[in-house]
């Protein structure tokens, strides 16, 4: 186990080595399909970075992706855009730099089949609206937004990720169309899959399932296709607002989104007009019901399932690494929509060795090191306390996940990974790490592989299980 100063372990290690003078790598991230993410911190001003490391040996295939993705990040500089901070070669190996995102990511903050506040929603969507129109004003399609590409900083603001996927499709005031199938199936806009394809109104649509997913806490449709039923309901627009997530949603919300969802792409709005709508526009109270236009606001709490224990919305000069354990990919599905298979998205957390090691490095950080460690969780909502000792504890939860359909191993140093498929048939893969803190036992849930919001509901019904041993 790793001790650290202050009396916190992790069951599954930690420690770090000098990458560079001055700078350790404190704890390797992830592993996807063509390397490794790592955690690099400044021992001196406690500054924490996202290393992407790329080993071109062992992956000929990914020297192009890699490439056209570091080529796209230096010409974006926005507030809403994750940095990149530039790279480095040594021998066959790329080493990519890029911003540290502190706030975790914005489909943790998402209720499964609640979603958000209103307020919260659009503040997050009138963002997601900022950095994808800067994109678009630079030429650049992103090609695979959705909440898990989407992560937040210190303040809660958004950071759009992963630009994999992203590519030029205006060059000298000459626009392209696109004919690439990419993306992820719930988020694509119909006419991708039969391309080519305008980059901007595929981008627009994107952007709407997530509106509806902040909103409602799901998915509308599993594919854009007419073999969806939920999907062909919308397009022949029969009896779609009688099913959910529809039915949950005010109709100033509707009015928004069937005009952001329309299947010509032709007709769908234009950013500055989705600006210019109403909702986007409203105005909250403190109590968060903009008007009576949205009856089922007061019904709406959100369901947190975090550590909200300081009562606190920000605390100054936290600190919570929350980058990714792995790569999140989904599989390819009959229609033949191209998935991504390089590169890595910057979206799942860390351990917690990492955190403390990040808040003890800078001796001038005395206020933030005096800061509880419960404060510095209350953001994460996939982890929670329990009164048991680890063995039990490890027993508790293999025979909770078994009795969910899911498969389990223990790995080096004790980290559970758990695997399953979701309600799309795809793929779910987290991780179940045991912390030691002060004597207590803390449950830490993450997300490698899949679908943030089918993660989330995993969780839930896991934690409901083991309710009788979950300290409140």
């Amino acid at each position: 186990m790793a001790a650290t100063q202050n009396g916190s372990k992790s069951i599954n290690g930690g420690g770090g080595r000098e990458f560079v003078e001055g700078w350790t790598l404190a704890q390797t991230l992830g592993e996807g399909a063509y390397g490794e993410v790592k955690l690099l911190i400044n021992h001196q001003t406690g500054e924490a970075v996202a290393m992407k490391m790329v080993n071109f040996d062992r992956h000929p295939d990914a020297k192009v992706s890699v490439k056209k993705e570091v080529c796209i990040q230096k010409i974006l500089q926005n507030p809403r855009i994750l940095k990149f901070y530039g790279k480095r070669t040594q021998g066959s190996i790329e080493y990519i730099f890029l911003e540290y995102a502190a706030g975790g990511e914005l489909f943790d903050r998402i209720e499964p089949d609640v979603g958000m506040a209103q307020s919260e929603a659009q503040r997050y969507f009138l963002q997601l609206m900022s950095g994808v129109k800067y994109l678009h004003e630079r030429g650049v399609a992103h090609r695979d937004l959705k909440p898990e590409n989407i992560l937040l900083d210190e303040r809660d603001n958004i950071k759009i990720s992963d630009f994999g996927m992203a590519t030029m499709f205006r060059m000298k005031g000459q626009e392209r169309l696109l004919d690439k199938r990419c993306g992820t199936l719930p988020y694509v806009a119909p006419e991708v899959l039969v391309r080519p394809y305008a980059a901007t109104p595929a981008d627009i649509w994107s952007c709407g399932i997530i509106l509806v997913t902040l909103l409602a806490g799901e998915l509308p449709w599993d594919k854009p296709t007419t073999s969806c039923k939920d999907f062909l309901m919308w397009k022949e627009n029969t009896t779609w607002t009688s099913i959910t997530p529809w039915k949950k949603l005010t109709t100033l919300q509707l009015s928004l989104l069937k005009k952001i969802l329309a299947i010509e792409p032709k007709e769908r709005l234009t950013m500055q007009q989705i600006l210019d709508h109403k909702w986007c526009n409203l105005r909250f109270s403190s109590t968060d019901c903009a008007n009576a236009d949205d009856p089922l606001q007061h019904q709406r709490k959100r369901l947190r399932s975090d550590l909200d224990i300081s009562g606190e919305r920000e605390i100054s000069g936290r600190i919570y690494l929350t980058q990714p354990n792995e790569r999140s990919t989904d599989t390819t599905d009959a229609v033949g929509l191209e998935m991504q298979t390089s590169g890595f998205c910057f979206s799942q957390p860390t351990l917690l060795d990492d955190l403390i090691l990040c808040s003890q490095i800078n001796p001038t950080q005395g206020t933030q090191s005096s800061q509880s460690l419960m404060q510095r969780l209350v953001k994460r909502m996939t982890r929670f306390f329990v009164v048991t000792k680890c063995e039990e504890t490890i027993k508790r939860i293999s025979a909770a996940v078994s009795k969910l359909g899911c498969t389990w191993k223990c790995g080096e140093g004790g980290t559970m990974t758990v695997s399953t498929v979701d309600r799309r048939k795809l793929q779910l893969i987290f991780k179940v790490t045991l912390i030691e803190m002060d004597g207590r036992l803390l449950v830490d849930f993450r997300l490698s592989k899949g679908c943030g919001l089918e993660f989330k509901r995993s969780f839930i019904k896991i934690k409901n299980t083991l309710k009788d041993i979950v300290d409140s």
